[in-house]
């Protein structure tokens, strides 16, 4: 089949960043420097130019930018992503005529005493260039234009015997402004950018359940007593405090303690079984406050620069208004009852999810919609998502590009431990961040091979890691151990390989700075159950924060070494170094202008010392082959001068990392 048009000779490939060719957008940072690539090439030996188009949703003209040219048909140009949400772009390309004429006369002049080369009739062929150049320009440039075709054809007439070059940077100026694009090539599709803001890319997320804070023994935490922790939240160095559901929690099928089903008297029951007579999703649990109370509590947490995050679990209590005003929302088993939750063996009795494929799925789409829309409303803008993968995942591609629409600020974290593609399809489809398989990767290859995955392209186009140790339902099997200076020095591993190898991690917080470690079923001589003993999610607990086998201090110190590190806040530049000893790991991170380097060293063993020589690939560090170097080791202070690749690592189960930073002299 012929084309359109067969005159238009260039071809356009290879566009980075794109996802699934242009259907879902990559994803970059406010402020960033935005690089495009692409392959752009033609037949023969003509020369080629090319544009970058790119705009902003909100301009309806493009803006443009020159590609240059890197090696072997790879072009690269970039803009800046000065405004969050969605952006567009393209590409233009086309044959430069000028420019091949303006090279091969140069080749014409450096031979010109070789008689075969017609200096004249190049010049006049340039002339017509000039001409064609100045029909497209404006009324001043195409004046200077005439006069410089006038000068080739009066050079041309003088047939001298030697020429010299009549090229200046004046004219290769004027004519890139006005470029003959008649027959140029334009990408298609036009692709999609999709910019955030900074908390995107690095963020530290504390979780706690609010009925937990209260000062008094026994008594249940409101709304006010979280805000009243907020100071301390923060000074710690989070800026991310994520609470589970605050809604009115339903009393029919109420779990108790250990998530018994059979509950006594005064059982507070799971926040994920939402919606009582007091309403649903848009309501708050009377215990926890008003909505006064939230509201202040919105106030304290933007005056310590902090996101205030709150799950969304789209599920319902039997005691929820929808279940009785919205019946075709929910699966109905053959006896008529609605069916619960499972995931055989274990049965959620307290709570009904939702029906994807219910007759009414549209009045279903835009009820949950309206969830988000009323808490952004609200002044939230976090939000972690639970199970979002046992959602249909057109929804979540509608619903939160509607929400960016009017709130291109909001971030939404997907809490998926699901299958890959699952996971990732997610993260296409609009979700800022996603937890990821960290908590199930305890090996050093099975660590080096999962974050080289998803800290580069092209995973890392669409999908922003989110670390997490421990979360109210998972305390791995690693965690479960009675010695406590085991225990501890497992917590403290894990937590420094959160902090350091991912720019965005999460805690559960009380739980992970007092090393809880107590399984609900352990089985004689393993451990057979992910959940806790006594879990917050059935129950009160009160946490003695101040404890002194928490580390706390640690966590804050971490926290500090992260902000005020600039290589730790991204992952793009996250490389593993060659180390024999499969117990110790060895990586680093720099800032994009490579004038911070971060190289950590972590002792997976929490038993036994481990040592071992530890060989830097120094390029990766901006430091020469046989550089002379201080590390610093901002856990401990101490400064240490290595010489060259090749250095000696020694660790312990309590001194279970180095934090080094590169110190070039």
């Amino acid at each position: 089949m012929k084309p359109t048009e067969g005159r238009k000779r260039i071809v356009i490939e290879e566009v980075h960043p794109t996802v699934n060719s242009g259907r879902y957008p990559a994803r970059r940072i406010l402020g960033d420097t935005v690089e495009i690539t692409a392959a752009i090439f033609g037949d023969g030996h003509d020369h080629v130019a090319a544009r970058l188009l790119y705009r902003h949703d909100s301009q309806r003209k493009f803006l443009s930018t020159p590609f240059t040219p890197l090696t072997n048909d790879l072009w690269s140009a970039t803009f800046p992503a000065d405004a969050i949400g969605l952006w567009h772009f393209t590409i233009e390309a086309w044959i430069d005529h000028f420019d091949t004429w303006v090279h091969d006369l140069a080749k014409r002049l450096a031979a010109q005493t070789d008689s075969a080369q017609d200096i004249p009739l190049a010049l006049r062929i340039g002339a017509n260039h000039l001409d064609a150049a100045a029909s497209r320009a404006k009324a001043a440039d195409a004046k200077k234009l005439k006069v410089f075709a006038t000068n080739l054809r009066s050079l041309a007439d003088a047939n001298l015997a030697v020429y010299e070059t009549p090229i200046t940077p004046e004219l290769i100026h004027l004519v890139e402004k006005y470029p003959d694009r008649t027959f140029a090539t334009t990408y298609a599709p036009v692709l999609p950018l999709w910019i955030d803001r900074a908390r995107a890319r690095f963020s530290s997320w504390y979780e706690l359940f609010p009925r937990s804070t209260s000062s008094s023994p026994n008594a249940h935490g409101t709304l006010r007593d979280v805000a009243a922790r907020v100071p301390e939240i923060a000074a710690m160095g989070f800026d991310v405090l994520y609470l589970p559901p605050i809604h009115p929690i339903g009393a029919a099928f109420r779990k108790g303690r250990n998530n018994t089903t059979t509950p006594e008297p005064g059982d507070v029951g799971s926040p994920w079984a939402i919606g009582a007579g007091e309403g649903g999703h848009t309501e708050i649990l009377p215990a926890l406050g008003t909505f006064d109370d939230f509201d202040a509590l919105i106030d304290t947490t933007r005056a310590h620069h902090v996101d205030l995050a709150l799950d969304i679990a789209f599920q319902c209590s039997p005691d929820h208004p929808w279940v009785t005003a919205h019946p075709a929302w929910f699966n109905h088993r053959p006896d008529g009852t609605i069916q619960y939750a499972e995931n055989p063996p274990k049965k959620y009795q307290d709570i009904y999810p939702l029906n994807f494929e219910s007759s009414d799925w549209r009045g279903l789409w835009d009820a949950l919609f309206g969830v988000f829309k009323f808490w952004v409303d609200r002044g939230v803008r976090v939000f972690r998502v639970d199970n979002p993968h046992t959602k249909a995942l057109p929804f979540w591609e509608w619903c939160i590009t509607e929400i960016h629409k009017s709130h291109p600020d909001v971030l939404f974290l997907a809490e998926a431990f699901t299958r890959p593609h699952v996971m990732y399809s997610l993260a296409k489809g609009g979700f800022t961040q996603s937890y990821t398989y960290f908590t199930w990767r305890t090996t050093k290859s099975e660590l080096t091979d999962y974050f080289t995955e998803i800290c580069n392209p092209p995973v890392s186009d669409f999908f922003r890691p989110n670390v997490w140790p421990n979360t109210p339902d998972i305390l791995h099997a690693q965690f479960q151990v009675e010695d406590l200076s085991e225990r501890r020095a497992i917590f403290q591993q894990r937590i420094i390989l959160a902090t350091t190898l991912s720019a965005n991690y999460g805690i559960y917080g009380p739980a992970y700075e007092l090393l809880e470690g107590r399984p609900a079923k352990p089985a004689p001589g393993k451990t057979s159950s992910e959940e806790y003993l006594d879990s917050e999610k059935y129950q009160l607990r009160n946490w003695d924060r101040t404890a002194p086998h928490s580390i706390a201090p640690l966590i804050a110190q971490l926290n500090h070494i992260r902000r005020t590190n600039p290589a730790l806040q991204r992952n793009e530049h996250l490389h593993f170094h060659t180390i024999p000893n499969d117990n110790l790991l060895a990586y680093s991170k720099s800032s994009p202008d490579h004038t911070n380097t971060i190289l950590t060293v972590v002792n997976l063993d929490p038993i036994n010392t481990q040592s071992s020589m530890v060989t830097l690939a120094l390029d990766k560090l901006n430091l020469p082959w046989d550089a002379i170097y201080t590390v610093e080791d901002l856990l401990t202070n101490a400064h240490y001068t290595w010489a060259g690749p090749t250095n000696y690592i020694s660790l312990t189960p309590q001194a279970t990392a180095h934090i080094f930073r590169i110190v070039r002299t």
